[in-house]
């Protein structure tokens, strides 16, 4: 692949309102929890988060945040090092933030994007997460 079509890929790879961040919306919103998006100020930016219930939710790409499954697991034939290092330092990122969150006291939880392949079970999860909410404990 040259150069130039690297770069256009990669511009087109989008940060926010991704199609699996859209399913878990959907499927959260199906649960009857509101939520807001990408709050600034808080570590990470979670995807979902409700500041009041204090819990966020955080959709990764299996990919780009080294996931185990089969996808995440996967590293480019090119520049191997590079694609090490930026995981790997996703990865650590990660970590600190779910840190932060412990010690801010927030519930946080984390769902693949290979999750999404399994909704049924994705949503009993979701909902679990949620109820223990105890103002939520109608989910379960």
């Amino acid at each position: 692949m040259t150069t130039p079509t690297r770069s256009a890929t990669m511009r087109a790879v989008r940060g926010k309102n991704t199609k699996p961040e859209i399913q878990l919306r959907r499927l959260v919103h199906g649960l009857g929890v509101r939520y807001r998006l990408h709050r600034k100020g808080l570590p990470g930016k979670p995807d979902l988060s409700n500041a009041a219930r204090k819990w966020a939710i955080f959709m990764h790409g299996c990919f780009w945040h080294g996931h185990s499954c089969k996808r995440g697991a996967r590293i480019p034939k090119e520049n191997r090092e590079y694609w090490q290092q930026k995981i790997g330092g996703n990865i650590a990122r990660d970590a600190r933030h779910l840190a932060e969150y412990d010690a801010m006291g927030w519930r946080v939880l984390v769902v693949w994007e290979c999750e999404l392949k399994a909704e049924t079970q994705l949503t009993a999860r979701l909902a679990a997460f949620l109820a223990a909410d105890k103002s939520l404990t109608k989910l379960l």
